[in-house]
């Protein structure tokens, strides 16, 4: 496995760990750049995991599931959920963020409908369900989790459709749920997905989440 990068507060001293899952063809690096560069929070520990190749899974998030696809998603799952267990360890008071980007946020996405009582909120950058609509996908209760996510209306790699469906997922299971559409958004993170992301960090570092409330 691919050794995730550690940037921000030691576990002794964070009060906030935020897993930051990078997309397909891109390295930690670029999360640091896109992401983690710009939030200006203090006292946040960023654990920044790797696929072990060009990315989670070779297939596109829209295209109808394999028996391929899912070992390489069930297998990048895992990775997700070992690394959050190994930082709920070293700190298991800290509250826990994981946000993705891109096919790193469908990979999120199916991290909180296998095990979503793991975190204590999420940022899914640029998502949809990995699968067609027709594919059995698992969708366990969110009992209220926090989760924000956002898309462009015409991104290249993730259709409206296909993220609307992941919406109607999210809320069918209970999660507390923000979203923006941005309309003619390109293939990047935004100003205002990086202060949502900043918002629900800070409130997280502070004891609570609640929309409207975190700036």
């Amino acid at each position: 496995m691919v050794q995730p990068v550690f940037h921000g507060a030691d576990p002794g001293d964070a009060k906030v760990i935020c897993i930051v899952v990078h997309g397909r063809g891109q390295t930690q690096a670029d999360m640091m750049d896109s992401i983690v560069a710009r939030v200006a929070v203090p006292d946040v520990r960023f654990v920044l995991p790797k696929s072990e190749g060009h990315g989670w899974y070779a297939a596109r998030a829209i295209d109808p599931l394999t028996d391929e696809t899912l070992v390489e998603m069930h297998n990048g799952v895992r990775q997700v959920t070992t690394l959050i267990k190994a930082e709920r360890a070293a700190a298991p008071d800290v509250p826990v963020l994981l946000c993705g980007f891109s096919q790193g946020a469908c990979l999120s996405v199916e991290t909180l409908m296998c095990q979503p009582t793991i975190v204590d909120a999420a940022c899914l950058f640029t998502a949809c369900r990995i699968g067609a609509e027709t594919d059995n996908l698992p969708r366990k209760p969110l009992d209220g989790l926090n989760v924000y996510a956002s898309c462009g209306d015409a991104d290249p790699w993730i259709p409206a459709q296909a993220h609307h469906r992941m919406l109607a997922d999210l809320t069918r299971a209970g999660a507390r749920l923000r979203s923006d559409m941005f309309p003619g958004r390109p293939h990047e993170v935004t100003d205002t997905e990086i202060a949502a992301l900043s918002g629900m960090l800070r409130a997280l570092a502070h004891g609570t989440l609640i929309w409207g409330a975190e700036a």
